[in-house]
């Protein structure tokens, strides 16, 4: 049984509960809150969960300390709404006894310092009617591991809530506890009861995103553990991309003619043309860059809505259709358009900002869309590349409420891994930026949260009705040397502050030589243990966009957090400078 605490789910409480049954959640823990604000008898509460086809898998918490009497009054509640579990928080004071009930149960609920004591007051109740409820906030958010309860009999326990942390409590996947080896741990130990979720409320995509973290949660854990098979629905397993396959833009003539000419300054050629519609590849190494000027369908309503932007992104996955299966059972919406004669039907997903999500497999003829699809282009003449060979990282700006919605979307569907926040010093606030990646590190995506509209970031999101691609960095093996040959082709750069060569070269002992090299060039440059990161910013284009380019030393895998600032200030007074 899956379940979700009715306190984290904001609106009315009938709206509530079709949003929690609509997602595919089987029951709800009630909060006295709820029963409290209910207009109506606990029946008549009752028959509105019921006529949602949910069920009720407890009422509560109860506050500690709490006397008999209120206890009592509680269960005669949870006997009217048809319940049969009685959540009661707990601390150092544990009741000396606990009233009649009239069948219903009750489960204490304690902090991790008073949780030995929950446990032996459980024990020696040798009462069936008196359990647990475990909370993996408080059980692991100390520190602790979730294998020291491997000798709890798991039939005491009665109710589970996978709430991460530590700090706050949080959704499953947003924050760093081991829930999949607490829930592995006491499916092992014999629990069998519901598994519930809650957090704090975030906004109206709460039920949504409580529901594909809480089940990918499970669906995780159930891969090496067959006793939590069955507790979740059947999901298709999670999809490991492979790479970008392209990314477009959405443009008219005057933003296609702006784009073009700083393609062509970074050696990007027009390839191909699309046979039937306004659309252009560009294309240099393993970068594919569609430029989409069409009056008709997504790519054209993204303009109206955003201006020239990125609306769409295409992943090389294993399976296209696999891939929109699992997110569709977590929630997320397909996304599908009318294809014209001769045009592939592509698998695809709505994705950040309204922007879309296709996938591009071998399993069929996908990966054959840009000679189905694209005519070449004659040219006259052959321009050299400038060694640019893939796209590196893709960065999406957001509001930062926005964040972590988007970092479940991510890490519930794709092989994904996080990094730790990192707060980033913009000259007028604080951003926000979260890396996540796949296995390999075929593709990179920072989540960057802005919560003040001055920034950089936030002047970005400021009035579009969502978030969107703020940057695109692509790699080469060689940065100095695409660097001299992108100077030939009159490639604009972001300058970079003078003084902040002298600082790097005393922070990392660099040679003069190699401080020369990175200054005449306004090239950034970053170190760790495991080895070098380099950085070249082009300027900044409708309205905050901008290319990146870097080059990997080693086995540096960040992002060049140090030079986030000085990037942002010098950004900041470019961008005010054209203003």
């Amino acid at each position: 049984m899956l379940s979700i605490a009715t306190n984290v789910v904001p609106g009315e409480f009938a709206a509530k509960l079709k949003a929690i049954a609509g997602i595919g959640f089987d029951a709800i823990d009630l909060s006295l809150t709820d029963v409290a604000q209910f207009d109506g008898s606990p029946q008549d509460l009752a028959v509105l969960v019921a006529n949602t086809g949910l069920t009720i898998a407890s009422l509560g918490p109860i506050a500690a300390g709490a006397s008999p009497s209120m206890i009592a009054t509680n269960a005669a509640t949870a006997k009217a709404l048809g319940a049969d579990l009685l959540i009661l928080a707990v601390d150092s004071d544990l009741p000396n006894d606990l009233p009649a009930r009239d069948g219903v149960r009750v489960a204490l609920r304690p902090p991790r310092r008073a949780e030995d004591a929950a446990i032996a007051f459980v024990n020696d109740q040798n009462d069936t009617t008196i359990g647990l409820a475990l909370n993996a906030f408080d059980v692991l958010g100390d520190g602790s591991r979730p294998a020291r309860l491997r000798d709890l009999d798991g039939t005491s326990v009665f109710h589970v809530s996978l709430s991460d942390g530590p700090a706050t409590p949080v959704l499953p996947g947003q924050g760093t506890l081991n829930l999949g080896g607490f829930a592995r741990v006491l499916a092992r130990a014999g629990y069998r009861g519901p598994w519930s979720v809650g957090a704090t409320p975030a906004g109206p995509d709460t039920v949504r995103d409580a529901y594909r973290s809480l089940v990918t949660t499970l669906s995780d854990a159930a891969q090496t553990e067959i006793l939590l098979r069955g507790t979740t629905p059947s999901l298709p397993p999670k999809v490991p991309a492979n790479g970008f396959e392209f990314i477009e833009f959405a443009v008219d003539p005057s933003s296609a003619a702006e784009l073009e000419a700083v393609l062509t300054s970074m050696a990007f050629r027009r390839e191909r043309l699309h046979r039937s519609k306004q659309v252009a590849l560009w294309r240099q190494g393993a970068v594919n860059i569609v430029i989409n000027q069409d009056q008709g369908g997504h790519a054209a309503r993204a303009f109206a809505e955003h201006g020239p932007c990125v609306c769409d992104m295409g992943l090389r996955v294993q399976d296209g259709a696999e891939t929109v299966a699992r997110a569709k059972a977590l929630g997320t919406q397909d996304f599908s358009q009318s294809v014209g004669l001769g045009e592939l039907n592509i698998p695809a997903i709505r994705g950040i900002g309204g922007s879309v999500l296709h996938f591009i497999d071998q399993q069929s003829d996908l990966h054959r869309v840009w000679d189905i699809e694209f005519e070449p282009v004659t040219r006259t003449k052959a321009s050299p590349p400038a060694g640019l060979r893939r796209i590196d990282h893709v960065a999406q700006t957001m509001r930062y409420d926005q964040m972590q919605s988007w970092l479940l979307y991510y890490l519930t569907t794709f092989e994904m891994t996080k990094s730790p926040i990192v707060n980033v010093a913009d000259p007028s606030g604080i951003v926000r930026s979260q890396a996540i990646e796949s296995p390999e590190g075929e593709v990179r995506l920072n989540l960057n949260g802005a919560g003040d509209s001055e920034t950089l970031a936030g002047s970005f999101v400021s009035g579009r009705p969502g978030a969107g691609v703020q940057h695109i960095a692509f790699q080469t093996d060689d940065i100095f040397e695409t660097s001299a040959q992108l100077m030939a082709s009159c490639f604009t750069r972001l300058n970079v502050p003078q003084s902040y060569y002298g600082d790097t070269q005393a922070t990392f002992g660099l040679s003069d030589a190699m401080t020369a090299q990175l200054r005449s060039h306004n090239i950034l440059y970053d170190e760790d243990e495991h080895g070098a990161y380099f950085q070249l910013y082009g300027l900044t284009m409708f309205d905050g966009f901008f290319f990146e380019i870097v080059q990997r030393k080693g086995r540096y895998s960040g992002y060049g957090a140090r030079n986030a600032p000085i990037r942002l200030a010098a950004q900041t007074r470019t961008h005010k400078g054209a203003a």
